[in-house]
Formats: C-alpha cells, structure tokens, sequence
C-alpha cells in the first residue's frame, strides 16, 4: 500500500467559477486558490451533472448522473447497492474521513456518510467534531463528549424529519425565524473551525507509523446564503458598506428571508442592492480562501506530500440575481453548473496545465478510482469506463472523445411547494416545473451550450464569445443546434439505459436478499 497516493477530496460548496482569479475575475480575493491552480492542473470549463447540493454530491460519490443515482430530492437516499466512493477506497485499504459542514450531507440520513470510518459533521443542532477541537479543558471535555453523544442519538433522527419536512421548510421560511435556526442550528457549519480541525488532524497524523493510505473528504460551506463574513473582509471589497445604512438594511433583510434565496426575482433588483449581495459574497470568497491558506501550508508540508492527489472543486454555483434567479434551484445558466475544478498530484503531474475543453465533475468518482488503480469489484463499477472516464486523459490529451459534459436539472419540489404556496405565477414565469438538461461542446475551439427547457423548447449560448449567456443563438446557428440537440438526445438515451440496468441490479440484488431470508427460515433448500 505504500505507493497508494493519499487522496484529498475539497469541496467549496455554491461557489461560482467566475469569481476566482484563476478563472478571470478581476478582483485580488483568492490569491491561495489561485496559486493552488497555477501550481497544478486547472480545468476551465468544469461542468456540474446538478444545479444543487444533493443530486450533485450524489453524482461525486457514485460517478453517476441524477437520473441513474436517483437522488433528487431531499427525500431521497442513494441505495445500498449503489456503491460509494469512499466504500470503495475503504475497501481498498483507505483509512476514510469526512469533515462536512452541509447539513444535506452530514445530518440527512440520505446515504451520503457510507463508507466513511469517521465523519464528522459541523452542521445541525448538534454538531460533532475531533475532541482536540473541544474548548473546554478535561476532564468536563470527555464528559461534554458523552453528553453531546447521547444527545446526537436524540436529535439526529429529529434533525433527519425535518429535513425532509414541507411543514418546517414553510416554517424555516418564516423571517423571525431565520436567524435563529441559521445561528443556532448550524446551518452553515463551522467552516474556519473544520479547515484548523483538518490541518491538526494532518499535522498529527505525519507522527504515525505504519498508517494506511488517506481518503479526506471536506465540505465547506462559506459562500453559501446567509453572507456573515468578518469585518475586515467586507471592508477589502466593500469599504462603502460600513457607512451605508442602506446597504446594511438590505444585506440584513436578504439575510433574514431564507424564502428569497431560491426564488426567482418577482421584480428587478435595484443597483445597490445587487450590488450589495454581489460584494458580501466577493467578501465570503475572500475569507475562505484566507483560511484555506493555512491548510495549503500543511498540505506542502507532509511527507506524503508528492505523492498526494488534492481535489478543489465546487459542488454548484448561486445565481445573483443573473436571468431573474436567485440561488441554485432552478436552471442551467453558467452561474450554477459552471464551477470552479483544479487538481494536483505532483507525483503523477509535475508541470501545470490549463484544460479548457469541457468537463464533467461526477468524473472526479473515476478519478480517484484510477489514481489508486485498483477498483474493487462492485455492482455497476466498470474497471474499463473508471479508466476511460478518469480525469488523467484529459490532462494528458487522450480524452478519447469526452470533449462534452452533460447536466440535468431537477427542480428541488421542496421549494416549488415554497413557492406555489407564496407566489404561483413565478412557477409558470420561469418555468420552474421543467427538468433542463444541457450540454457544453467544444466545437473549433469554442464552447457552446444548449439547455433543453422540458415542455418549452431550447436555449444556445457561445460561452467562448457570451459567457454571460446574454444572447441565445438558436435561431442564428440551426446547425449548431441541431448537432447538439443529437449528443443531448445520445446522452440521455444512454443515462436512460444506465437507469433501467441499475434498476434492475437493485431488483437482483434485492430477489437475492429475499432467497436468503427465505433459506435462513427453511423453505428453500
């Protein structure tokens, strides 16, 4: 196992691309993700398989898209034989742990958490994280474990219900109600503190002997809705905001309306206040790549360290109020499934490279499968596609055709139910019932995409010439769409295909399970 790479998997949950300077922006807020990428591989135009948190972690996990994982919707759980990643590099020798900050991932009993040996979980009612990062001094440490223990039996369960809640997403909604259970419910973790918990956890593991290769898993939530950063970034990209009663005012009713944060926009945004949310989130990238930094440091500091493959990536992006959305519910513009991807591996890739054809995040499942270069044998894990699909060809030129990504938007009903019972004419306005599916192709060195709106026809943008999607070109180029709309229907046939073979090893799997059962109680031979 020595030569087994350690595997570190980052997370920068509803982080947009397009405000990284690595990927163009402007602004000086991310000099350490930016190193990080200028030091490695960066890959330009990364494409999630989903617009939001659930379906796509779900796709990272299992290499799958939404409609052949199945899980689309808060109530939903990836089944048991759907094999995970961190199950198969557990099963590869791999010691697992996970620090997760989303509540969706780590309090949600949706079988994100399979195959992890450790997981902690900074989000919820009752976070639980590494005794070192306990403030209080033994022995009321260890009891306060043991207390927060039982009380995590409790509320886990609790926590998992109203989760999957109509009755307390309407109540969550309520503005008097916002702050509170955003505060003391965790709901965007304890970022800074899970980045230090991580680095220590590194740092002590370098004393180890004898230890198995790792597979980290980090979820951070920083960029995420309610925008809180500390002061001093807020004064780097918004020096305005500290004497501008207006702003202030503004930023605090976002901050309060969670019902706001994934409803389309009844009304145009005045000035300032796009201003104001653009900038406070400009203020989030700023702090978290501030604490990021530390964690780089360590990262360079191991012994392990050329022989580790570190993973950045963004599980969506959030719309800012761009085509009439806010948030990450309901299309497939560039804001939400263009995301930020970089990689390095000093081992395997010692010279930095740009990839700027198109690419699928639910590959970084195939990735590491390839990196480690064992695959485990498993139920709908193909040695032969895990290879194909790793993100090494494109890397190195031999992509063998998977210029292409693909994307399928599911509507999350949760807020559809949201917003039917507070505005139902923004449903039918934006189309918020139709499941999107797009794709993004190189062709003759530019990209273009075409998003399909079920029901209501399709979009065509030249990302190259229109990153902003501000033209859609459908009617200008028939021959570009019609030679997308025939990979969009070859892409979805195939995924139906996938589907329908996973259905039925579930339904294999299943008849087996029954044949013990029926075995262990002597009705079959």
């Amino acid at each position: 196992m020595a030569d087994y790479p350690d595997v570190v998997f980052i997370v920068l949950d509803t982080h947009r691309a397009d405000r990284l300077g690595c990927y163009g922006y402007d602004r000086k807020i991310s000099p350490n993700l930016d190193r990080f990428a200028e030091q490695g591989l960066l890959f330009k135009q990364a494409v999630s398989p989903a617009q939001w948190t659930i379906p796509s972690h779900a796709s990272m996990f299992t290499g799958l898209y939404p409609t052949v994982h199945q899980v689309t919707q808060q109530s939903q759980s990836l089944p048991p034989t759907t094999p995970h990643l961190a199950e198969l590099m557990q099963d590869s020798g791999y010691e697992t742990i996970g620090f997760c900050n989303n509540p969706l991932v780590g309090v949600l009993n949706n079988g994100f958490k399979r195959g992890f040996e450790t997981f902690y979980n900074y989000g919820g009612a009752i976070p639980s994280i590494p005794k070192k990062s306990s403030r209080m001094p033994w022995p009321f440490n260890r009891i306060g474990e043991i207390y927060t223990q039982f009380l995590r039996r409790i509320s886990y369960p609790i926590q998992n219900y109203i989760g999957q809640s109509d009755l307390a997403l309407r109540l969550s909604f309520k503005s008097w109600f916002t702050p509170i259970w955003s505060k003391y419910a965790n709901f965007k973790g304890q970022n800074a503190r899970s980045v230090k918990d991580v680095s220590e956890y590194l740092v002590d593991r370098e004393q180890e002997k004898g230890k198995r290769p790792l597979f980290l898993f980090l979820n951070l939530m920083e960029t995420h809705m309610p925008f809180t950063p500390p002061a001093q970034f807020i004064d780097q990209v918004a020096p305005y905001y500290k004497q501008n009663k207006e702003a202030r005012q503004l930023m605090k009713s976002w901050n309060r309306e969670a019902y706001r944060w994934a409803a389309p926009l009844d009304e145009p945004m005045s000035e300032l206040e796009s201003q104001v949310l653009s900038d406070m989130y400009d203020a989030e990238v700023a702090y978290q790549d501030d604490y990021l930094g530390e964690l780089f440091q360590v990262l360079e500091q191991r012994e392990n360290k050329e022989n580790t493959l570190v993973i950045i990536v963004a599980d969506h992006g959030d719309g800012l109020g761009e085509h009439g959305f806010m948030g990450h519910a309901f299309n497939a513009y560039e804001e939400l499934i263009h995301v930020p991807m970089m990689m390095q591996w000093p081992a395997r890739f010692s010279t930095s490279k740009v990839v700027k054809e198109p690419v699928s995040t639910r590959r970084i499942f195939h990735t590491i499968l390839d990196a480690v270069g064992r695959v485990p044998e498993a139920q709908g894990v193909d040695p032969v596609q895990v290879h194909d699909l790793s993100l090494a060809n494109s890397v190195s030129g031999f992509d063998d055709g998977q210029i292409i990504a693909y994307s399928e938007i599911y509507p999350p009903l949760t807020f559809v139910k949201a917003i039917e019972s507070r505005n139902p004419d923004l449903l039918e306005r934006y189309h918020c019932l139709s499941t999107r599916r797009a794709v993004v192709k190189s062709e003759d060195g530019e990209n273009f995409k075409l998003v399909d709106v079920e029901q209501i026809g399709k979009e065509l943008f030249n990302l190259s010439a229109d990153p902003l999607e501000l033209e859609d070109i459908v009617e200008k180029q028939p021959l570009t769409t019609q030679k997308l709309t025939k990979e969009l229907n070859r892409i979805q046939t195939s995924v139906e295909l996938q589907q329908k073979e996973v259905d039925a090893g579930h339904q294999v799997e299943m008849d087996e399970q029954l044949i013990q059962r029926l075995r262990g109680l002597g009705y079959l031979d």
